[in-house]
């Protein structure tokens, strides 16, 4: 015989994350849920070209999405490769997925009869910057095993592969910083990356556009990195208007993230199931 009995769920730590959680089960119908891609759907890998969603991840989004106002994806990356990494593309119950890359300046939706993501026209500084990286790579990074993750758009430099990631990670910010100054790009720092990008757009200015757009009176927001940080103060100032909110972290690497999440998750496997159980619940309620 079937049970009866409601999913259990990880409990927030924070007053306002319990309100936010109990907002969504309340309301789903007027929820987002906004994910990043790299340390929160995927596992993060030495070779970013070979980053996946957790295999748990997109069946557990299926399963949530139709319950939702919407499920945004906020990354990085382009677009069509956080869309081709994912999965994303013809899932049913993930028809009207929502991706937005280049920390939203470029826009994905799942429903789109073209199936291609709208895309700003390139920011001249990226070329410019892209064009000296050889010598300055030469220069700080001689013999370290870098990698340089080519975005179109943006770029980054890796270094989780070097012999000693962190060293080169530090010899390499002050002169990419200076590289991006000069060129009117912002520096991106994670884990173990150094991003070169436009300024004007980050995750926090893309989700609170992206909310307001659904008309939603719930947000959460699940990231692992530095660069969600932008994102977490967009939903606090949302809760500040009276909305709720939901701040998840996806792992421990990152602490300023930790330290503000609502729920701490122990990965991109556990945040799986973090989904499922919610698409669980609020299936049991009859949605």
């Amino acid at each position: 015989m079937g049970s009866n009995r409601t999913p259990s769920l990880p409990r927030p730590t924070t007053a306002a994350g319990a309100d936010g959680l109990a907002a969504l089960l309340a309301a789903p119908g007027k929820a987002v849920v906004a994910l990043d891609f790299d340390g929160t759907l995927a596992e993060i890998v030495p070779d970013p070209e070979q980053a996946r969603a957790h295999p748990d991840a997109v069946p557990a989004l299926a399963a949530l999405a139709p319950h939702l106002a919407s499920v945004v994806v906020i990354t990085g990356r382009p677009a069509a490769v956080a869309v081709e990494y994912g999965g994303f593309a013809g899932v049913p119950g993930l028809d009207g997925l929502v991706v937005l890359g280049h920390y939203g300046a470029e826009r994905w939706d799942a429903d789109s009869e073209s199936g291609a993501p709208r895309t700003p026209p390139p920011h001249p500084g990226v070329a410019a910057a892209r064009a000296e990286l050889p010598d300055l790579l030469g220069r700080f990074a001689a013999g370290q095993d870098v990698r340089v993750e080519d975005k179109g758009h943006a770029f980054a430099v890796h270094t989780r592969r070097a012999a000693e990631p962190v060293a080169a990670f530090d010899a390499l910010r002050p002169p990419l910083e200076d590289l991006a100054a000069r060129h009117g790009l912002l520096l991106e720092p994670g884990r173990m990356v150094l991003e070169l990008r436009p300024p004007g757009m980050d995750k926090g200015v893309a989700l609170t556009a992206f909310a307001r757009e659904k008309g939603a009176e719930t947000v959460v927001y699940a990231g692992d990195d530095l660069g969600d940080l932008a994102a977490y103060d967009a939903v606090d100032a949302l809760r500040s208007e009276g909305r709720g909110g939901l701040l998840v972290s996806s792992g421990a690497a990152t602490p300023e993230l930790t330290a503000r999440a609502d729920l701490a998750l122990d990965g991109p496997a556990d945040l799986a199931a973090f989904l499922a159980g919610l698409a669980a619940r609020l299936g049991g309620n009859g949605r």
